[in-house]
């Protein structure tokens, strides 16, 4: 055939920012197994990406008590092997941030006061 474009001069997908925020946030609700706390908000994700590496920053609110380190590390696992499977980039750094804790006490399920 001609008029063929050699596979080097094509171009390149580039996938939006918004689309790798939203594959880390979902990302981030697997690793948690999708528990959000009562009262709670849902994670979410923002990314800065530069060629072909994302840097991502998750914020969520977790049940206390519970394994908060173990759920950020979880969470950072996971959102790094996402975004590599489902976007093809290389995820150098994911930031954890935890913006509340929801405990029993605070919700207002356990009666007493709150120390």
């Amino acid at each position: 055939m001609t008029g063929q474009v050699a596979p080097a001069d094509r171009g390149a997908t580039r996938i939006a920012d918004r689309v790798v925020s939203k594959i880390a946030a979902q990302a981030a609700r697997e690793a948690l197994d999708g528990a959000v706390p009562d009262g709670g908000a849902p994670p979410r994700a923002s990314v800065t990406v530069q060629d072909d590496r994302a840097r991502v920053r998750v914020s969520l609110e977790l049940g206390y008590p519970s394994d908060i380190g173990g759920q950020c590390g979880a969470v950072r696992r996971q959102v790094a092997q996402r975004v590599k499977a489902l976007a093809g980039m290389e995820v150098p750094e994911v930031t954890v941030e935890v913006d509340r804790l929801h405990s029993a006490q605070t919700r207002g399920t356990v009666p007493g006061r709150i120390r």
